[in-house]
C-alpha cells in the first residue's frame, strides 16, 4: 500500500517550486497534484493520456475542447487524450488531483 496526505504533498510541491508534483507512478497510471493560484495562467498543452481531474480546493472555469464548465471542491472531470483543455478565470487558489492513464511520460 502507498498512502499520501494532501498537506504533505502540497508542502513538497511548493518546496520544489513547481505547479505540478507527480507523487505516484504505476504501470497503468500516474497521479499528481496540480496547483494554480487565483488569477494565474494555465500553460497546459494536450496530453497523450486520458486524464481525470478531482478538484480538492478552489474555483475556476475549465474548458475541454469546445465545452466549458465551472469547477470547485468536489468536481470530477474526465479529459480524453489529445483534447485541448485549460483552467481559466481562477477565482480561488486551485488544487487538483490529476490521474493519467497510461502514466504520463
Amino acid at each position: 500500500m502507498k498512502a499520501f496526505r494532501l498537506d504533505d504533498l502540497e508542502a513538497e510541491r511548493a518546496a520544489n517550486e513547481g505547479a505540478y508534483l507527480q507523487f505516484l507512478r504505476e504501470r497503468n497510471m500516474s497521479v499528481g497534484l496540480y496547483a494554480l493560484d487565483a488569477g494565474e495562467h494555465d500553460p497546459q498543452k494536450p496530453h497523450n493520456q486520458d486524464e481525470v481531474y478531482f478538484v480538492v480546493s478552489g474555483r475556476a472555469s475549465l474548458t475541454v475542447g469546445p465545452e466549458t464548465t465551472q469547477v470547485a471542491r468536489g468536481s470530477v472531470v474526465y479529459v480524453p487524450a489529445g483534447v485541448p483543455h485549460k483552467f481559466h478565470h481562477i477565482s480561488e487558489d486551485l488544487r487538483v488531483l490529476v490521474v493519467f492513464s497510461p502514466p504520463e511520460a
